[in-house]
């Protein structure tokens, strides 16, 4: 049996990990700058992070929802506390994805309706409702193609506003968008989009799938516009790798048995895995740390010349060239050993490092990326 090919990958092979590094199984050593789509928020191969996970799989490994863990609750609790929600409530999963497909379902399931406010650039997954979601007809199938979503202009209210109606379950936007190319809705836009939501009995969802857990400078991006979502969806930089997801939910929305659902979802060693990163993000300050070298970072792009735009907050940032990124971060990768990632927009480049980057790593970086952008030939080529 082979493998099915979906995936467009370099020729390189990572074998280990650590803090911002990687090496490649011939000893060549790589400033890891995208963290696997901003998965790795407190670098790789922490040291707490993997006694946690060894010391859990020692005890137990797995087992379903169908007994108690309290390691849930002291996730839950956890969560809570850092980021500012101690009164919400936590549905655990498996992935991006199904945290949007469940929020999906929980404010059909509250509202009683159906229809979807969505965003251009908008991603959300590649599962049923979430790639529908999602502004990429490519890879939508002809099956999951249907009405109940509303497409309108990014950080226009007013078109938001015209769309409202009683059939409208919930508003669903990214906390910053991500795949996108690294657009921010603007403050204003999203208290707007609360009193619309909240006028309309409409739920109002934030994807904070690669924008949440400290990336920002913040714990959630929205917290700089001062807006409580209904709901809260949660990935990615989760589990520092280690699958794990979920959705904060407000108290007013109240389960019942059976409502949602999942095997794998928070069992004891994502839990485990989710609670090493909220103890090492609280106790090494990782959240000020990208607002901090978010800000460095951002005032050594300002004086760079050949970036058409910079966009984004703390340490997720999206760089706008003048031709295709493809061949820029190819070369930036072979030549200067640094990763970087893509976007929807072939001409933009994706910075996520770890919450964790320093100042020396940094310098790195941003020695490496200055070689590349000053190659006349490169440009010219």
């Amino acid at each position: 049996m082979k493998l099915f090919d979906v995936y467009p990958r370099y020729d390189l092979e990572p074998v280990s990990g650590l803090g911002s590094w990687i090496w490649d199984q011939s000893g060549g050593r790589y400033l890891d700058f995208y963290g696997g789509h901003a998965v790795i928020s407190i670098g790789h191969s922490h040291p707490h992070y993997v006694d946690r996970i060894t010391t859990q799989l020692r005890q137990l490994g797995f087992y379903s929802n169908s007994v108690q863990m309290p390691i849930q609750a002291e996730l839950a609790m956890k969560l809570g506390k850092l980021s500012a929600y101690p009164d919400y409530q936590l549905f655990l999963c498996n992935s991006g994805a199904e945290a949007i497909e469940n929020a999906l379902k929980l404010a059909s399931f509250h509202t009683k309706r159906e229809k979807i406010i969505v965003f251009e650039r908008a991603f959300h997954g590649r599962t049923s409702l979430a790639v529908t979601a999602t502004d990429g007809k490519k890879i939508v199938a002809p099956i999951n193609i249907n009405d109940r979503f509303i497409r309108l202009p990014f950080n226009d209210l007013e078109a938001v506003s015209q769309q409202l109606d009683a059939s409208v379950a919930a508003v669903l936007i990214e906390g910053i968008q991500g795949v996108g190319g690294i657009h921010v809705p603007t403050d204003d836009f999203l208290r707007g989009l609360k009193t619309l939501c909240k006028q309309n009995g409409s739920l109002f969802i934030l994807d904070e799938i690669q924008s949440g857990y400290g990336r920002s400078g913040k714990f959630f991006s929205h917290q700089f516009a001062n807006v409580t979502p209904d709901l809260i969806t949660i990935a990615k930089g989760m589990g520092n790798g280690f699958p794990i997801a979920g959705v904060l939910i407000q108290p007013d929305v109240k389960p019942w048995s059976g409502m949602l659902g999942t095997t794998f979802g928070g069992n004891h060693l994502a839990c485990a895995a989710g609670l090493a990163v909220l103890e090492v993000i609280e106790t090494e300050k990782l959240i000020e740390n990208a607002k901090v070298m978010g800000e460095k970072l951002w005032g050594q792009l300002a004086l760079l010349e050949g970036l058409e735009v910079v966009r984004g907050r703390g340490l997720m940032v999206g760089l706008d060239l003048p031709v295709d990124s493809k061949s820029f971060r190819n070369k930036l990768l072979i030549d200067q050993k640094v990763f970087v990632g893509s976007a929807s927009n072939p001409n933009t480049i994706r910075l996520l490092p770890s919450l964790a980057l320093n100042d020396d790593e940094l310098l790195f970086f941003l020695s490496a990326f200055k070689s590349i952008l000053q190659d006349e030939s490169f440009f010219i080529g």
